[in-house]
């Protein structure tokens, strides 16, 4: 019996399937990624898999075949060189590029742990993931090698990896890329700690004659994958433990509800959201490439130009993204004059679709944007909404095969259809806990069912609307961004007394980030709070409007309450930026 075929009746969303797919998948009983990868590689051989293209139209690529020998010369690297053992984590600060793949798969087969790790993290942000994650191996691109090199003092010799962005290119072009970088650009940092650049790794890993497939023996489907870290449902970074079959689990459920309309071995898909995104991580680099499409990878989509020359000279047929994507593209001169003629459709997710990008998107391209949702926690669907015309907008679909999402009341009893509650999810996607938080863990994993922390209602037809979210995590152009780490960087300022950071509404982006300042210096202003924070976090989490007040609201035990916050301060002015700085952003 399927996971979940005695609770049939009770899932009304199964009549919405497209026509052919399985109200469930079959439980992945044994192997791992590495074997469904490997497959993938002998029954495309050949055929392109991945392709970076620059800016300027320059691209390198690699065939399934190229992919799957060099991740094995990296496995090989990792177990018999480094000596790193199954379970052993290895860090992944990566762009997309052409090394990613290589990279991610390769501890994939090697039994060890990709922690995916954002390339543009401050040296606080990245040494306390490295830390708390306690990587064995940090593999990095060297135009950031000056972040990781406030942080490998605190690595106690772990090892470093170094790639190029461009490797893997053609020779020339290759040669062309680093000219810029060295000489026009001056992008390249000079690298003075111990490290082994990627090609030489590979090498090293394809000399030791060993045979990469025995590690692959060594796994199944509870092994642990991934840590992908999140802010869960308190705002304190973890990693989120996704399972070899975790991951398998995801992408045969979301390429079983696709059915006919992802053809195998014939889809072009543009990979512009970062692969070290559960997102793209799942969908694109596993998911797409396990179907044999062609994934072509953008380094950075900003600015939107960025892409002209991947849509002039690929074919592209599916496009992931977040609703900032889709409608950044849609007004885009260059996007409006030659719009993808091959696009059959595109996935949003990562945050709301708005039903005026929807709309656009259809009227431009001819073809539809649908709605998915999920967690990192899920690795990361829980539902998504048809293909075959049954897209029902304002809606994130239906759960997809083997998983059961239900509006849960206070007291856990499920809502009734049409009542609001916090979605609870079960299906074989679920992550098996945080990695080293066994109390975190109990308050989302209870029984199977994981607590999303999200509000939804089911219409009677298992259609799932997302109502509001009980978490505080604000969403700025589909990543998440979390109070109180931003709220830590500020109040480490001397001339802040006390700060509460919410989210406000900025229509296609999604949210702001407000910060709401008590003063402890008079004379402190946004601008100097501003490039304050920029030092300790990220660009996305600063926030980008500073209010300035005489106090905040708080609970009879002097904790801010955020609510209140935006409440009360929802028609402030916050103080203008200079000049300089709106330029900027």
């Amino acid at each position: 019996m399927t996971p979940f075929a005695e609770e049939a009746a009770a899932r009304p969303w199964l009549h919405h399937y497209p026509a052919g797919v399985p109200a469930d998948i079959e439980t992945v009983a044994s192997g791992s990624l590495g074997d469904e990868l490997a497959a993938a590689a002998a029954e495309y051989g050949d055929a392109r898999a991945f392709t970076m293209v620059m800016p300027n139209g320059m691209n390198g690529h690699l065939t399934f075949a190229d992919v799957d020998r060099l991740s094995d010369q990296f496995a090989l690297y990792l177990r018999e060189v480094v000596g790193l053992q199954q379970g052993d984590r290895v860090a992944v600060q990566l762009p997309n590029c052409l090394a990613y793949p290589v990279v991610a798969f390769g501890t994939l087969k090697a039994g060890c742990v990709v922690v995916n790790t954002n390339p543009l993290y401050t040296g606080a942000e990245l040494r306390r993931q490295l830390l708390d994650a306690d990587v064995s191996l940090v593999v990095g691109a060297d135009v950031m090698a000056a972040t990781l090199a406030e942080v490998v003092p605190d690595l106690a010799g772990t090892p470093v990896v170094l790639t190029a962005v461009s490797d893997f290119f053609p020779g020339y072009v290759h040669g062309i890329i680093r000219t810029v970088q060295k000489v026009w650009n001056r992008t390249l940092p000079p690298v003075r700690f111990a490290h082994t650049r990627l090609p030489s790794a590979l090498s090293l890993g394809a000399a030791t004659g060993a045979d990469a497939a025995a590690y692959r023996r060594e796994l199944n489907p509870g092994s642990l994958a991934c840590l992908q870290y999140t802010g869960g449902t308190t705002g304190v970074s973890k990693g989120a433990m996704l399972t070899h079959g975790n991951l398998m689990a995801n992408g045969h459920q979301m390429l079983g509800f696709a059915g006919e309309e992802i053809v195998a071995g014939r889809e072009t898909v543009l990979t512009a959201l970062p692969c070290y995104h559960v997102f793209a991580f799942t969908v694109n680099l596993l998911g797409f490439h396990l179907r044999g499409a062609h994934n072509i990878l953008i380094p950075n989509p900003r600015p939107l130009s960025n892409l002209k020359r991947a849509f002039e000279n690929y074919p592209i047929t599916w496009v992931t993204g977040v609703n900032t994507l889709f409608h950044g593209l849609t007004n885009e001169e260059w996007f409006l004059d030659n719009p993808p003629p091959a696009l059959c459709a595109s996935i949003s997710g990562g945050m709301a679709l708005h039903s005026a990008t929807a709309q656009r998107w259809q009227e431009v391209t001819g073809s539809p944007v649908v709605e998915g949702y999920g967690l990192t926690e899920s690795s990361p669907g829980l539902t998504f909404n048809p293909l075959d015309g049954g897209a029902r907008p304002g809606t994130v679909g239906v759960p997809l095969p083997s998983t059961v999402v239900r509006p849960t009341r206070d007291d856990g009893a499920p809502a009734a259809l049409g009542e609001p509650g916090e979605l609870w999810a079960r299906g074989p996607q679920i992550m098996a806990g945080y990695w080293r938080r066994p109390e975190e863990t109990e308050l989302v994993l209870s029984d199977g069912w994981l607590r999303t922390g999200d509000i939804g209602v089911m219409d009677d037809d298992g259609f799932v609307r997302i109502v509001d979210r009980s978490k505080d995590v604000i969403i700025v152009s589909g990543f998440n961004v979390f109070p109180n780490e931003v709220e830590d960087a500020l109040a480490s300022h001397a001339g802040v007394e006390h700060v509460a950071v919410v989210g406000v509404e900025a229509g296609e982006r999604g949210e702001r980030v407000r910060a709401v300042v008590v003063r402890r210096d008079p004379a402190v202003t946004a601008d100097e709070l501003r490039a304050h924070a920029a030092t300790l976090i990220t660009g996305y989490k600063v926030p980008t409007e500073f209010v300035f007040a005489d106090s905040l609201p708080t609970s009879p035990i002097g904790k801010i309450l955020r609510k209140d916050v935006r409440t009360q301060f929802a028609d402030a002015t916050p103080e203008p930026m200079l000049a300089a700085a709106r330029t900027a952003r």
